[in-house]
């Protein structure tokens, strides 16, 4: 009779646990950048989230917030996406669903790193209205919102079909769902002009994102 050995166990069980903890950076990330954000756009003067997108927070003398906000909870989707391909193993969306999460990881940063410019009013005394010429940070800067949004848009769809393969019905409506409300959100911001909206749209994916994350952590214990 057979018997697997101990080091083999504890070799599992190291590594069982070192995949939760990865795991629980994903989970981490979107709710700190959300809180993070909520805080400071409540509190700084003279933001406006009706009118100041929520990258302007990296605007000011207490810029550099948000700034460390973009890019640690950027690294933390790079570690949780890690801790998902582990975690997942095989079957669909075991390759691309890591992937598109560093993906998302690598935009939070990207933004952190490259900021938008001065605009509407903020930092306080910026004139009203864009600015004339676009410097070549907030050029790149620009880059990070819809990336970080295409590779959630596609990771839900991905998502979607693994859930639907495991007889999961309310997560992979949810997977559904989420995106439609997410893109329903930000064409509303964009046609009446106000950005909280957008931001609302763009809370509800990021937490997705978590919820995904927690779901394979738990599926891992």
């Amino acid at each position: 009779m057979s018997t697997v050995p101990a080091t083999s166990s504890v070799s599992r069980a190291t590594r069982s646990a070192a995949t939760r903890r990865l795991l629980a950076c994903g989970v981490l990330a979107g709710p700190l950048f959300v809180a993070t954000t909520i805080a400071q756009a409540a509190t700084r003067d003279g933001f406006d989230p009706v009118v100041h997108p929520l990258s302007m927070l990296s605007l000011s003398d207490l810029g550099w917030i948000q700034i460390a906000n973009f890019i640690v909870c950027g690294l933390l989707a790079l570690v949780g996406a890690v801790g998902l391909r582990r975690g997942l193993d095989s079957g669909p969306g075991a390759k691309w669903g890591p992937r598109l999460f560093g993906l998302y990881g690598i935009a939070l940063v990207w933004g952190g790193v490259f900021v938008a410019d001065p605009a509407f009013g903020y930092p306080v005394g910026t004139p009203d209205g864009a600015p004339a010429e676009q410097s070549w940070h907030s050029i790149l800067h620009a880059f990070a919102a819809p990336v970080a949004g295409i590779a959630l848009l596609a990771a839900s769809f991905v998502f979607a079909r693994r859930f639907g393969r495991e007889g999961q019905g309310l997560w992979r409506a949810a997977c559904f769902g989420v995106p439609v409300l997410d893109v329903a959100l930000t064409a509303t911001a964009l046609a009446v002009g106000d950005y909280r909206l957008m931001f609302a749209g763009g809370a509800l994916t990021w937490l997705w994102a978590a919820a995904v994350s927690l779901q394979v952590l738990r599926s891992n214990r």
